[in-house]
């Protein structure tokens, strides 16, 4: 059973940046599309970015294009996401996720079966 681990989360104030990973244990995420996704108090879960398998599609919510990038090393069974000039709106709690089935993506949580803990992300303004 695969294992999701996040870490790099923490406070920064606007403008900053964060890279967060997403480590996988117990079995590989090689053949696996990810995702990231984040959740505020109060608010529904929502997709921030994913990645497919082969790193071929790369995919954004709008509210984070042209300031986070989404990565893997499938060598280290890890993911990535460098958030860069953060806004107070980005504060969240931030998870990673394996979809359920090999070689797809996508950008809804429920295809996604596989979560890590999530890593706490602040941001002050």
């Amino acid at each position: 059973q695969v294992q999701l681990v996040e870490s790099g989360g923490g406070l920064v104030q606007a403008g900053g940046s964060l890279r967060l990973s997403c480590v996988a244990s117990g079995n590989t995420i090689n053949n696996y599309g990810m995702g990231w996704f984040r959740q505020a108090p109060g608010k529904e879960r929502e997709f921030v970015a994913r990645i497919s398998w082969d790193a071929g599609i790369l995919d954004y919510a709008d509210s984070v294009k042209g300031r986070f990038t989404i990565s893997r090393v499938n060598a280290k069974n890890t993911v990535y996401l460098q958030m860069n000039s953060l806004k107070p709106e980005d504060t969240a709690v931030y998870s990673c996720a394996r979809m359920r089935y090999t070689y797809s993506t996508s950008s809804s949580p429920t295809s996604y079966g596989i979560w890590g803990q999530g890593t706490q992300v602040t941001v002050s303004s």
